[in-house]
């Protein structure tokens, strides 16, 4: 078989698999343990809206009288938490008169012991972080054997002295990555001459900074989570700029996990759970079967419209549409593995439709395109060839600006440490952001589907047409919609 003509049945078949994968996902079940190697559909979180969620209030503990201020730090680190797991669906507000911070956020999917307590457990521990000179600790033993943990060691910064950690990969001396991960840590200003001061003493060997709990003679800052130390790296060299890199034998997951608890460790204070109770999803899961079975035969009847109104174009058209609805999916669940699940909300589903249907009007003027080169009288490649090529500058020009409006959308109304606040952050210094998790779940499941739009709908599709063509029983003009000759 020609080479050429062999593409249509490889795409064909990765995108089919690749479908089938973000559906079911990849599992081996060895007694009650299930791996999971790729996810699925199932493994994305719902939103409460869809599946309802739970409600805590956190306060101050030990009697503290907290400022606004104070507050304000509460609310962004428990942002900060959620988005570390996942939950874009979430609402999180302050009740300053009252010193209170009340959190909601949807179950995890699949949850069927609804456990408030547990609930709480999953956006992550109320601890204060600390970066202490050296790593030492004392422990002591009560008369029932539990042991106490007591961390030594001047401390040197506190979670309010870190701007974000991150991942990122790591470098040798020559720039070159070395397929290992770091994380990245920058601090703010009140942090920068206390870290400057504590690297240089360690750097000089001060006795201080050594890791007396550790088998080695190593000169140490350790970070520690209340009594629970986190991490405790050598310094190697003085750090006066306020960035500074954690290496080790990390996989992304574990430089992930570290990362996400000094970023979720900044609280000025000692957080309580005062209250607790769950939250009755607005549409049950009967309501959501509904939904999910009317779009699939919307996108059946859509599939079969394109391919009676376009005939071979709108196959590869339907096909890549599978594709395109798998892509976004994926991405929600974690499929790519890069970033752990999304939050689905119902916002977040409407933007996957309008996708689509930015996906179909690509197909259309590709279509449409079609018939009018054939109608020229131009053979079937050079049409396919010139159809492709002016029918792409419209394209773009329509997803670009759809885009603009998602990333406009998730900067504004994602958390203020996002890649897309960031970069716009010279607009919102004048017009504000407002967190607010269902808008955000809106424009990210829409930037998604736009992206596979260009990568199924363009390139998947003019590679699968292009390659049917060259073969003889599909090179009736008829075929795609042009007069026979």
């Amino acid at each position: 078989m020609n080479s050429k003509k062999s593409v249509f049945f490889i795409v064909f078949i990765l995108i089919i698999a690749f479908a089938a994968s973000t559906v079911f996902g990849v599992r081996n079940q060895y007694g009650d343990l299930t791996t999971t190697y790729i996810k699925g559909l199932k493994d994305i979180r719902l939103g409460i809206d869809i599946q309802g969620g739970v409600d805590v209030t956190f306060g101050p503990a030990d009697g503290i009288d907290a400022t606004d201020q104070q507050l304000q730090a509460v609310e962004e680190v428990m942002k900060s938490r959620l988005i570390s797991l996942g939950i874009n669906d979430y609402e999180v507000y302050r009740d300053d008169s009252n010193d209170k911070v009340i959190v909601r956020f949807p179950w995890q999917t699949g949850e069927s012991n609804f456990d408030p307590e547990s609930a709480v457990k999953e956006l992550g521990e109320t601890a204060q972080l600390a970066f202490r000179a050296g790593y030492n600790y004392t422990t002591d033993t009560d008369d029932e054997g539990n042991t106490t943990i007591t961390p030594l060691g001047d401390i040197i910064l506190e979670g309010t002295d870190v701007e974000e950690a991150y991942v990122q990969l790591n470098r040798d001396s020559n720039g070159n990555t070395t397929g290992e991960y770091a994380v990245a840590l920058a601090l703010k200003d009140s942090g920068k001459d206390k870290f400057a001061a504590a690297t240089q003493a360690a750097v000089n060997k001060d006795s201080a900074y050594l890791d007396t709990a550790g088998s080695q003679s190593r000169y140490v800052i350790s970070i520690w989570m209340d009594t629970n130390c986190i991490s405790y790296p050598q310094v190697n060299d003085v750090i006066s700029t306020g960035n500074a890199t954690i290496t080790g034998e990390f996989d992304y997951d574990g430089a992930k996990a570290l990362a996400d608890k000094i970023n979720g460790g900044a609280l000025p204070f000692n957080l309580k759970t005062e209250t607790f109770k769950t939250i009755s999803p607005s549409m049950g899961n009967g309501a959501l079967r509904i939904m999910m079975i009317a779009g699939a035969i919307a996108l059946i009847l859509i599939m079969l419209y394109m391919i009676v109104l376009y005939r071979l174009p709108g196959f590869t058209a339907a096909i890549a549409l599978i594709g395109q609805v798998a892509g976004t999916l994926a991405v929600i669940s974690g499929w790519f593995g890069f970033e752990d699940s999304n939050t689905l909300t119902i916002p977040g589903i409407a933007g996957i439709i309008l996708a689509i249907g930015m996906g179909v009007d690509c197909n259309i003027i590709t279509g449409e395109r079609i018939k009018e080169e054939l109608n020229t009288g131009k053979s079937l490649e050079s049409a396919l060839k010139a159809a492709y090529k002016r029918s792409f500058t419209s394209i773009l020009d329509g997803n670009m600006t759809v885009i603009i409006v998602s990333i406009i959308l998730m900067g504004a109304f994602g958390v203020s440490s996002s890649i897309f606040a960031k970069l716009l952050k010279f607009l919102f210094t004048w017009f504000g952001v407002s967190t607010e998790g269902t808008i955000y779940s809106f424009g990210f499941t829409l930037l998604t589907g736009v992206i596979f739009n260009f990568i199924m709908g363009v390139v998947a599709s003019r590679l699968m047409l292009t390659s049917l063509s060259k073969f003889k029983c599909f090179q009736n003009r008829k075929l795609y919609g042009g007069a026979e000759k």
